[in-house]
């Protein structure tokens, strides 16, 4: 894929200045979160994770995305073989084996796989020409996603698989979805809630039991989410300051860096500081719908409606998470929580949209 001149100059500045904004927050929380703990430096960690992202946005850029969508089969290709990699040679973390050693750091191959799955499925839908999707493109669709979904859930990593459904679900919508498919498709998934159930580890099943009584562990399963909902009670409208929340400094909300990063911001920063942080967000979501808007094909159009949806659902799903309205799953917080595979997938995403961006105008 060969890379094209550029003038940075046509760079969406808002957009990377919103995603910056939003990391600036996340680093800050990392920061206070692990001052005093063993984890202390995590923040400039995390510092050089957004900086190699902004790289790999830049780069990504300057590559038409139209060569980044013919070469879908290859990647998808590609994507399988390092989940299968992963299953057998992968390091287990939290229970589940998501980690590859590559040249000394771990890399969380879903994350990236996520980012792949987006192009193949906006290929795949914008070569639909009929108004209306049929069964058998629903079908083949489905059949694309559901291979790597199936191997992330071999991980097990449940989270992750789930954040990849958004992107076949927006495209097939707006590729002309019929409401009977949508209501077959519905009942299909109701039909097969018993044999998931099945499927679930015990710690699995634990966390949605939990999560309909979470008074009743509150030493085990239930801890988290009742210590989460304690940090964003406390904050107040003005917060309790950075470094000084108790919750937070004192440990009780676990992986406050991470997946818990918003419980942290609730806290030391308050209702103020939540309420800039999800307007940050909805600004992101909003900027990347309106480039969707205005991409020059269907193609374009599909690809960034993709990060848009995968990108809302982590931001709508982990917050829910932090406030008790979801079982808690390892879905973090995009641009916030610590995570260098997380951070490039999104960086990698944005540069996927400024691509679409910069070629705009093109015929």
């Amino acid at each position: 894929m060969r890379a094209e001149r550029i003038s940075f100059r046509d760079l969406d500045w808002w957009l990377l200045a919103i995603a910056l904004a939003i990391c600036t927050i996340g680093i800050l929380e990392i920061y206070s979160a692990t001052q005093n703990t063993s984890l202390a430096g995590m923040h400039w960690r995390q510092t050089g994770w957004v900086a190699l992202g902004l790289v790999g946005m830049f780069l990504l850029a300057r590559v038409d995305y139209h060569a980044v969508l013919d070469h879908a089969p290859l990647l998808y290709l590609l994507s399988l073989a390092a989940l299968v990699a992963v299953l057998l040679f992968g390091e287990a973390r939290y229970g589940a084996r998501s980690w590859i050693f590559i040249a000394g750091q771990s890399l969380q191959v879903s994350e990236l796989v996520k980012l792949v799955i987006i192009v193949v499925l906006a290929r795949f839908f914008s070569e639909v020409r009929t108004d209306q999707l049929t069964l058998a493109d629903l079908v083949k669709a489905t059949v694309l996603t559901a291979v790597p979904l199936g191997l992330i859930l071999l991980q097990p990593d449940f989270g992750t698989a789930v954040m990849i459904l958004p992107a076949l679900g927006i495209g097939a919508f707006l590729a002309g979805l019929q409401w009977k498919h949508a209501v077959a498709a519905f009942l299909i998934v109701l039909l097969l809630l018993p044999v998931g159930w099945s499927l679930l580890k015990p710690y699995q099943k634990e966390r949605i039991y939990t999560f309909f009584r979470p008074e009743e562990n509150p030493q085990s399963a239930g801890y988290q989410t009742l210590q989460s909902k304690i940090a964003v009670g406390s904050g107040g409208f003005w917060g309790k300051g950075i470094g000084q929340g108790s919750q937070n400094q004192l440990g009780f909300v676990p992986v406050r860096w991470s997946d818990f990063i918003f419980a942290a911001v609730a806290e030391e920063l308050g209702f103020s500081g939540v309420f800039i942080t999800l307007l940050l967000l909805l600004a992101l979501l909003l900027r990347l719908v309106q480039h969707a808007q205005r991409a020059a094909d269907r193609a374009g159009m599909f690809l960034v409606m993709g990060v848009a949806a995968v990108l809302g659902i982590h931001v709508l799903w982990n917050v829910a998470m932090v406030i008790g309205y979801v079982p808690v799953t390892g879905i973090p917080l995009p641009l916030m929580s610590y995570g260098g595979s997380a951070t490039l997938f999104v960086f990698l995403a944005l540069g996927l949209v400024m691509s679409v961006r910069l070629r705009r105008f093109v015929n």
